[in-house]
């Protein structure tokens, strides 16, 4: 049974459409990466998965809940299953690092909890284990606002992780980062898939990446589907198909 089930998911800003009839399904433990040009409409869907947004018509399912019908509680429920790792890291600059980690445990409280910022002690405990795992110890009590690009990347996968969510979005994680940096965050997300056999979805425009790190590879293009299957499958006229004229500085031509 997929953990989510998308079907004729459709878009529009206003008259442009973004998005344009998608459809698939995710099983859990799945590495999925989807690919397509700038405007293709890739942060689009992972936005209209956790309701960021909200999709003009068709239905996502996950967990065999209706995402589309979901208000208040509900709503902040399927947030608090799904991670969101985004491209600017989306962090309070100021705050620390274990600070913005603990952030991820807001959609598990109680409003004044929330307000008031208040963690249990295993709470505590679980964001320090993560921010370790994932090489930040000795930046623990710094602020986020005096580190790298790839180490606010790694500060935001803690936050997701601290969730224990059922799925990872990635929305173009390692588009701000030079290849050193970008390396290690796509080797951290492998690493959570395998061991922790974590549902990732993340976009990227690098088709390289994608197929080294993606067990499967969906392509966007015109916010329509136009390529799901194992990267083996993904042939230079298939990338032609999903980048267009972009395809030739992809591929070498």
């Amino acid at each position: 049974m997929a953990l989510l089930e998308i079907e004729g998911l459709t878009k529009y800003y206003r008259d442009v459409r973004a998005l344009s009839d998608v459809s698939f399904h995710v099983h859990r433990g799945e590495f999925v990466g989807i690919i397509g040009p700038s405007g293709a409409g890739k942060s689009t869907l992972l936005r209209c998965i956790n309701r960021l947004i909200d999709p003009s018509s068709g239905t996502i399912q996950f967990e065999q809940k209706d995402v589309t019908r979901m208000r208040g509680r509900d709503l902040r429920r399927l947030r608090s299953r799904i991670g969101m790792i985004f491209q600017h890291y989306n962090l309070v600059p100021r705050l620390s690092v274990i600070e913005n980690v603990l952030h991820g445990r807001l959609g598990h409280k109680g409003d004044l909890a929330g307000i008031l910022g208040r963690y249990t002690e295993k709470e505590k405990q679980r964001a320090v284990k993560v921010v370790d795992q994932l090489g930040l110890d000795d930046v623990l009590y710094k602020r986020c606002d005096q580190l790298s690009g790839g180490q606010k990347q790694r500060v935001g996968i803690a936050r997701a992780l601290v969730q224990n969510p059922h799925l990872i979005l990635c929305d173009e994680p390692i588009a701000s980062l030079d290849p050193s940096a970008a390396k290690v965050i796509m080797d951290h997300l492998r690493e959570i898939n395998r061991d922790l056999e974590m549902t990732i979805l993340v976009n990227l425009h690098q088709v390289d990446v994608a197929m080294k790190y993606a067990e499967r590879i969906i392509g966007v293009n015109g916010g329509s589907v136009v390529f799901d299957g194992k990267p083996g499958d993904l042939s230079r006229k298939r990338i032609y198909e999903i980048y267009g004229t972009e395809a030739g500085e992809l591929i070498g031509d």
